[in-house]
């Protein structure tokens, strides 16, 4: 059998909403009192969190189980891993050079300027690019290959990104490597194995969401999320002046896929 409640489906996504509003209201109160717009990065994985879980409450008696809780425990197992290592990363640190940027073109209160550009957009992406799990709470059967052809995906999304972000980490944590280009490790076949990462994890749980109808419906949503990472403000964004600070970046750009996993070209002598 497949459906869903077409009302439910409609009250999931009027709550779903009101929870973006109170976690983006509540990081705005945060970041005005400790002065940095930074906080709402820690917020955008946490945003989700509470998107799922409110999706998942809101709908007790609705849709299968299996995939009920397969898309509430991945969504959160993304999400809280993200907001704790963004916080771990920022902390001690002050405002992000992004933000600060934005912030510059402010010509009246900076507070508003930051809440219409910062936090209202990234409601509705986060919003909108969490659709398939809130439709994975209702629909009902499709149980097979591509559930788990999801699972799978989200898995190598969620390696990428975790496994990417550690090996950054340390990387920038040794001083000698002050000024270097990281290309080891997953960083050998991508530039950006943490957005490729990102992209996986979220073409995943629509996956989830589509082995039933109408899931298949959500498909805008991982492509908007795709998009942000590739073309909007992740890889696009960060390869703009890198070079700048990296003079060996752009024989890294030549070598090393931009965004999907491959093998790399040989150095150059």
């Amino acid at each position: 059998m497949t459906g869903f409640d077409a009302d439910t489906v409609v009250r999931v996504l009027q709550l779903t909403a009101l929870a973006v509003v109170v976690v983006l209201g509540a990081t705005f109160a945060i970041a005005q009192r400790v002065g940095k717009q930074a906080v709402v990065d820690v917020a955008w994985g946490l945003g989700f969190v509470a998107i799922a879980l409110t999706a998942f409450v809101a709908t007790a008696g609705a849709g299968d189980g299996l995939r009920r809780w397969l898309a509430l425990g991945l969504t959160a197992t993304w999400g809280l891993r993200l907001a704790a290592h963004i916080l771990t990363r920022s902390r001690g640190k002050g405002e992000e050079p992004r933000y600060a940027a934005m912030l510059e073109r402010a010509t009246g209160s900076r507070a508003r300027y930051a809440l219409l550009h910062i936090y209202v957009p990234q409601g509705l992406v986060m919003w909108f690019v969490s659709l398939p799990v809130q439709v994975a709470m209702v629909v009902q059967g499709g149980i097979g290959w591509v559930l788990w052809l999801g699972v799978a995906v989200w898995a190598v999304g969620f390696v990428f990104e975790s496994v990417g972000d550690l090996q950054l980490a340390r990387f920038r944590g040794e001083e000698s490597n002050r000024g270097r280009v990281l290309d080891t490790g997953l960083w050998r076949y991508t530039r950006h194995p943490n957005y490729f990462g990102d992209a996986a994890v979220w073409t995943g749980l629509f996956l989830i969401a589509a082995s039933a109808w109408p899931g298949v419906l959500t498909a805008l949503s991982p492509a908007v999320m795709v998009w942000n990472l590739y073309s909007g403000t992740g890889k696009k964004l960060l390869e703009k002046d890198i070079g700048d600070r990296r003079p060996d970046y752009a024989d890294y750009v030549r070598r090393t896929s931009g965004f999907f996993p491959w093998p790399p070209k040989a150095r150059r002598r």
